[in-house]
């Protein structure tokens, strides 16, 4: 089993090695070793690869602990956070949170902690969806026409083709790929399979 502690600050008046004497600290007091450090020293709003969150989820393993100074330190939005501690969850590694440690899923309450992590990330997402129906009803109202014009040809073949800037809003969200065709699915006047959606998102280009 591995112990990972990931360290993210943002600023320069935020310093990593005060983060990482409270991680050692906790370690310490519960008498465990952190094995490794995953430092990031950027903005919350840079991409998930650039704070460092890929390297950390393709860390870590089943059976694994991870331990953050708080939740904020691990998403650049609440709706990022809980996808990623669901994801992580759902992988049976265990977060401690240590200055909010009754948000840990290494507690006691563990269960039921995840049972609402993943309840408000589905509340959230379909708020998303809902706020995206909404505006593509409004567009229509309006005489906006949606998608490619009547009778042209799809550049890429696909009809998730007018959803591009949708998927690419929520990769920057840090929603997965299994959520994202979740939210646009519904939209598509005939449902795609996860591998079809799987390979169109793989092939956009990568935004900033």
């Amino acid at each position: 089993m591995l112990t990972v502690g990931y360290i993210r600050v943002s600023t320069d008046e935020q310093d990593l090695s005060k983060q990482k004497h409270l991680l050692l600290e906790y370690a310490q007091q519960q008498r465990i070793i952190i094995d490794q450090f995953i430092e990031a020293e950027v903005s919350s709003r840079k991409t998930p690869q650039e704070r460092r969150i890929i390297e950390l989820q393709d860390l870590l393993e089943t059976g694994d602990h991870l331990v953050v100074a708080e939740l904020s330190r691990l998403g650049r939005n609440m709706l990022e956070t809980l996808n990623i501690i669901n994801l992580l969850s759902e992988r049976g590694i265990k977060i401690t949170f240590v200055r909010q440690p009754e948000l840990s899923t290494s507690g006691t309450h563990g269960k039921l902690l995840l049972a609402i992590y993943s309840y408000f990330a589905e509340s959230e997402r379909d708020y998303i969806s809902l706020r995206t129906k909404q505006g593509l009803a409004a567009a229509r109202a309006s005489g906006k026409l949606l998608g490619r014009p009547k009778g042209s040809r799809n550049k890429r073949g696909s009809m998730l083709t007018p959803f591009v800037d949708q998927i690419h809003a929520y990769r920057r969200l840090g929603l997965s790929v299994n959520a994202i065709q979740k939210l646009i699915n519904p939209l598509l006047t005939k449902p795609v399979t996860y591998n079809t959606f799987k390979y169109f998102v793989q092939q956009l280009p990568i935004q900033p």
